[in-house]
């Protein structure tokens, strides 16, 4: 091979070579851009999942922004929002208060026992019953109105309820006693009143509210969601001096048994029932 040759392939060859080089540089160039990008991406997402939480986390919950809309009062109500209830023959001479909360264990043990007894008493017109509902066991503050964080269920029934009322006053004592049967209330713990689909597959078994769309729609849409909450409001402001559910007042004294708890037997229903309805 001739000396010029030899310089030739020697030069083509350092070219070869530096083009090579090039290449890659070009290559690394590209990946640093990229996992750059891919850096400032990430960065970007987490603040911005960040911000969302943040946003999220001061957003007012579904019922704290209730409490300021307008009340749509049900049916069969009269006061202020609507939130007296008085059921029962317009003869009945006396009332009688009946505080109660929807996921109230206690409650629900006397809707089992005496509630029988009650609905008899009212068709017979020995009294009228003014229901009064709070909705302390989802963590509202007893005279304050806050809305608490232990859940929603007593707040969700309280405005069911409002739609089985709106249907009749039988629609609403029939519902409410199968909300405090064995087979549909939840332990204290559980927060099942929170679905609507619960809520109304338990107005399913009530012949008033069974197939009721309207009954349904006003669930779904929360159209007495206000009002629940006015009727909470309006027993956490009581006078009767009620601190729980349930407690039971007739002209302004609370009735209880003679172990100074509420009445929890049909006995001891009827004696100091009867003993109110004679003073």
């Amino acid at each position: 091979m001739s000396k010029r040759n030899s310089q030739a392939a020697k030069t083509a060859a350092r070219e070869r070579l530096r083009q090579e080089r090039e290449r890659q540089a070009k290559r690394a160039k590209a990946k640093r851009q990229a996992i750059v990008a891919g850096s400032v991406v990430v960065v970007l997402a987490a603040a911005g999942g960040i911000g969302y939480a943040v946003v999220q986390a001061n957003k007012p919950s579904h019922w704290e922004a209730v409490k300021d809309d307008k009340v749509v009062a049900p049916a069969h109500t009269s006061g202020k929002d609507g939130t007296t209830v008085v059921i029962g023959k317009a003869s009945a001479k006396k009332t009688l208060k009946v505080y109660e909360d929807p996921r109230c264990p206690v409650c629900a043990s006397f809707e089992q026992v005496v509630g029988a007894t009650v609905k008899k008493d009212i068709d017979d017109g020995k009294f009228k019953i003014q229901y009064i509902g709070g909705t302390f066991i989802d963590g509202d503050s007893l005279g304050k109105g806050q809305i608490g964080s232990r859940g929603e269920g007593s707040k969700n029934a309280m405005a069911a309820m409002g739609a089985a009322l709106n249907v009749s006053d039988e629609a609403f004592l029939e519902y409410k006693t199968a909300l405090y049967s064995k087979k549909w209330h939840p332990e204290e713990t559980s927060d099942k009143f929170k679905s609507d689909d619960y809520l109304i597959k338990v107005a399913q078994t009530v012949p008033a509210l069974k197939n009721n769309k309207t009954f349904q729609s006003d669930v779904k849409s929360g159209k007495y969601d206000a009002w629940a909450l006015a009727m909470s409001k309006t027993w956490d402001t009581n006078k009767d001096g009620v601190t729980g559910t349930p407690s039971f007042v007739m002209d302004g004294k609370q009735l209880k048994a003679s172990d100074g708890n509420p009445p929890m037997t049909v006995a001891d229903f009827n004696s100091v029932v009867g003993a109110a309805l004679k003073a």
